[in-house]
């Protein structure tokens, strides 16, 4: 059953006929009613298409945060062979709000790490809805340790609302994990490859995607702070979520026009979980491309472009 959005409501009543007629000439096969709903499929067509083609920035806040949509472990399973996940940070424990492990992408070994938010109410509750506390962060600083001691590149995948903001979060320094793991991505020696495939929330999210390369799924977010957040102190109220989301250029379209990210990767009509096996196998396709034109440079050469690039950001001003 398909999950619609607030602003996919005339979709929803279109694609409910269609499928009232196709149920009803299932049940009576000498009803007549392939014009009508050729009719109303090509209509559906068309205003989703119309729809999403002229998305609001609040509006693709509602799309990156689709249940549906493509998470981490989506994309490993369909682009990873024999991925073998690497558990714990050798500190405190495990955290599965992040997953992170080694396997061969395209014929070549590589380490995925990623948030993963869950598609059920179980694995929700067990990923924690991608909110990583700071054995996370610090199992990816160990996994990027032994992506550099053996010359293997890294690809992080980010969706998450932002790190876990709890108590024992707090008690187990969240604040220096995330900076050690900020940090980590941005000394690599290896390739690094960053792909926001839904939520980029705040430091939770930059501390995997300080990448030599960062790329945006084309509804997806990237925001120092979520619009609600950014509703809460600047109105003291929740209730202007989407006038921030507006002015927080949070779209991938706004980052990549500020220099933000490098690149934004179209999503099929109707969003990525339209499509999600098209979807999966594009990202693949540009992980692929980014990792063969970086292959060429040596460690320092990575090292000195990644900061380079990072070092130059919000030199383009915001008009």
């Amino acid at each position: 059953m398909h999950t619609y959005l607030d602003f996919e409501k005339p979709i929803a009543e279109l694609e409910g006929k269609v499928q009232e007629l196709k149920l009803l000439a299932q049940e009576d096969p000498s009803v007549s009613i392939g014009d009508e709903v050729a009719k109303l499929e090509q209509k559906a067509a068309q205003l989703l298409q119309d729809t999403y083609a002229s998305l609001t920035p609040w509006q693709k806040v509602q799309v990156a945060r689709h249940p549906a949509r493509p998470h981490f472990l989506d994309y490993v399973e369909r682009l990873a062979e024999d991925f073998t996940p690497l558990a714990g940070d050798r500190v405190f424990g495990e955290d599965a709000a992040i997953v992170g492990g080694i396997g061969r992408f395209r014929g070549r070994s590589v380490f995925f790490i990623g948030h993963e938010k869950g598609s059920d109410t179980k694995s929700r509750i067990k990923h924690n809805f991608g909110m990583a506390k700071p054995e996370g962060y610090r199992k990816a600083i160990r996994l990027m340790d032994m992506a550099d001691r053996f010359g293997i590149p890294v690809v992080t995948l980010v969706d998450t609302s932002g790190a876990y903001p709890g108590m024992e979060s707090e008690e187990r320094s969240v604040a220096e994990a995330i900076a050690r793991s900020t940090d980590r991505c941005l000394s690599l020696g290896v390739p690094l490859v960053s792909v926001v495939i839904g939520e980029g929330g705040s430091g939770g999210a930059v501390a995997l995607a300080c990448g030599n390369r960062v790329l945006m799924l084309e509804h997806s977010i990237y925001s120092v702070i979520s619009p609600e957040g950014a509703s809460s102190i600047l109105w003291r109220s929740s209730d202007k979520a989407k006038d921030a989301a507006t002015a927080m250029k949070i779209t991938a379209q706004h980052l990549h026009e500020l220099g933000v990210i490098d690149r934004v990767l179209p999503e099929p009509v109707g969003g990525a979980h339209r499509e999600r096996n098209q979807m999966i196998k594009e990202v693949g396709d540009a992980i692929a491309e980014e990792l063969k034109g970086l292959e060429k440079l040596d460690h320092e050469s990575l090292r000195r472009t990644r900061r380079e690039k990072f070092l130059a950001m919000g030199r383009i001003g915001l008009s």
